[in-house]
């Protein structure tokens, strides 16, 4: 499973971008479950609109794509944002 993560906006506007391929990893089935989970956009009821000066993240899951905002991030978008970001190249 390839997931890529694009971060933009934010003070400066500076996009980030990071890439993990989950192929053959020992702990594939965790990122499979945890990135099908942050597919699933934003809970009604949460406004769409972003705050000032904060990110927008596009998440990419094997071609499947979600676009969202902070603050208005499910528990899987952010856990999903912070690991790739963190371990991605």
């Amino acid at each position: 499973m390839r997931i890529v993560v694009v971060r933009t906006g934010g003070f400066t506007g500076i996009e980030r971008r990071a890439e993990v391929d989950t192929s053959g990893r020992p702990d594939e089935e965790e990122w499979r479950a945890l990135a099908l989970a942050a597919l699933v956009p934003a809970p009604p009821g949460l406004p769409a609109d972003r705050v000032r000066d904060g990110f927008s993240y596009r998440i990419t899951v094997d071609g499947r794509a979600v676009l969202c905002h902070d603050p208005n991030l499910s528990d899987a978008q952010r856990t999903l944002i912070s690991r790739v970001l963190k371990e991605g190249a």
